[in-house]
């Protein structure tokens, strides 16, 4: 029997735009609402908006680092 979790799609952990990471988000919404959206989640999360200053991310960012991406995947779940 194999584990439940290996049939799961599992986003991959990587560097992404930040118009990327709001389409995966938020799939079903037109671009700038999806960045809008992305942008919500992340200032609601205080921690999560420390831990990705710490880790040199400015609001004016286009692009999310490899670690940033952990930490919001940590924070908010997998899109």
């Amino acid at each position: 029997m194999r584990p439940f979790f290996d049939d799961e799609e599992c986003t991959e952990v990587r560097s992404y735009t930040k118009s990327e990471l709001a389409r995966l988000y938020s799939p079903n919404a037109k671009y700038e609402s999806a960045i809008r959206m992305l942008n919500r989640y992340l200032n609601r999360c205080r921690e999560l908006m420390e831990e990705l200053t710490c880790l040199g991310y400015r609001p004016a960012d286009r692009r999310f680092t490899r670690p940033q991406v952990e930490r919001i995947f940590y924070y908010l779940g997998e899109p």
